[in-house]
């Protein structure tokens, strides 16, 4: 009888063992699928939004940076990063109203031609979108009339965003490098 009282007791701590790991996380799991109404998610809705970014190099109070310069043998700035907190306005005057702040850091990133990669999230300040961000991540080949970048997430009521901007240059100072870059934002969100 104590021999097959050990034997369940082996087969059961066994069982246990290969059921149970020793993490001490059984009761966390990594991913599991959730039913889409508990997130209370309204309706998806295509919005169109049309703002000025506005990259400020020179004066004062710039608003674009060189973190890391490009290497002297470069004809396209090939290396170069700006980390970036542009203002978004109505107009393409920077005096305009100020609807948001364009976050992030672009880098030259071609060889051939001045082609950056982009890398924002677009933080807006006004109405019903204060405090919401969309992120937009993509290729700007700086001198095509129009240029698309993809939006790639967001947060607040740009939860899930998915969509695409398309950028044109409104004016670019080639002495400062200044630039007004007019965007059209297709964001589709809840």
């Amino acid at each position: 009888m104590a021999k097959l009282i050990l034997q369940i007791f082996s087969i059961s701590v066994l069982y246990s063992l290969v059921a149970f790991p020793a993490t001490g996380e059984e009761d966390h799991i990594f991913g599991k699928p959730i039913n889409e109404k508990s997130m209370r998610l309204k309706r998806e809705k295509l919005s169109h939004f049309r703002f000025y970014w506005h990259d400020v190099l020179s004066g004062s109070k710039p608003t674009s940076m060189i973190i890391i310069p490009p290497p002297k043998n470069t004809t396209t700035g090939f290396g170069q990063m700006n980390m970036i907190d542009n203002a978004l306005t109505l107009g393409p005057e920077l005096s305009s109203k100020i609807v948001g702040r364009a976050q992030g850091f672009y880098a030259a990133a071609s060889l051939n031609d001045v082609g950056l990669m982009m890398v924002m999230n677009f933080a807006f300040i006004e109405g019903k979108y204060n405090g919401s961000t969309f992120t937009i991540l993509g290729r700007n080949p700086v001198f095509e009339k129009v240029r698309e970048m993809a939006v790639i997430g967001g947060s607040g009521l740009f939860r899930f965003a998915r969509g695409y901007v398309q950028a044109s240059t409104h004016s670019l100072d080639f002495k400062t490098g200044d630039a007004t870059v007019q965007y059209d934002a297709y964001v589709l969100h809840y």
